[in-house]
């Protein structure tokens, strides 16, 4: 029984409890949210690209192209923009001789064949890595031209390992394909200034060719997340 001059005590809860609180409304908890995961690249072993590799003569490309092609788990050509240069027999303009207007048009027309075939294998569901050494301070054989050719969605990757490297390799070539080493010397010099571009370059001058792959692999997952501007 209350005693007169005592304090209520406080009501009890409505859940029947011994101390007080706020009543919670009834039905299962409310999981909490998951928690926050770092953003993932594309999976580009299974994505359909269409890369263009860049580099000096001696670079790799085009053994490092094949390497990547060949490995893919979608349908993947290579495309070598050589190989179709020299497709022309009789009257071929031999790169040793220099650059001139007969070179540029057999350059223009092996080119816009190399776009064709990467379109036609992209429309039936072919990825493909093109390789060729693109200039950044020659506007006739730039970047301009493989865009128009392929598509905007091109992903343009520059592989530029350091001059002692390019010069070995290109004293183990053998044909049309050995320039001389003043020729290596000029081309790896302006391929210099893709530096600071933002395109991906990649320096392979101590990997080897499963090595070079795999980068190549990270630069193009890089360039669907967050495409550079060219």
């Amino acid at each position: 029984m209350h005693q007169p001059g005592m304090p209520l005590p406080p009501p009890a809860p409505f859940d029947g409890g011994t101390g007080g609180g706020i009543q919670l409304p009834a039905g299962p908890a409310v999981p909490a949210p998951p928690p926050a995961t770092a953003p993932r690249h594309p999976d580009v072993s299974h994505t359909g690209v269409a890369v263009l590799l860049i580099g000096p003569a001696g670079a790799g490309k085009t053994t490092v192209a094949r390497y990547w092609a060949d490995r893919r788990p979608v349908p993947t050509a290579s495309i070598s923009l050589d190989d179709v240069r020299e497709w022309v027999r009789a009257g071929f303009a031999d790169p040793r001789a220099g650059w001139d207007d007969r070179s540029e048009a057999q350059y223009r027309l092996a080119r816009r064949t190399c776009g064709f075939a990467a379109r036609n294998y992209l429309a039936n569901g072919i990825s493909c890595i093109l390789d060729d050494a693109v200039f950044p301070d020659r506007p006739a054989v730039g970047l301009g031209g493989w865009k128009r050719h392929v598509g905007p969605g091109l992903i343009p990757i520059v592989l530029l390992p350091g001059l002692d490297v390019v010069l070995e390799r290109n004293a183990a070539r053998s044909g049309t394909r050995r320039l001389s080493d003043e020729e290596v010397a000029t081309i790896h010099g302006r391929m210099a200034g893709w530096y600071g571009s933002g395109l991906p370059i990649i320096d392979n001058s101590r990997h080897d060719v499963a090595t070079t792959a795999r980068m190549l692999d990270e630069a193009v997952a890089r360039s669907l997340s967050s495409p550079p501007a060219w």
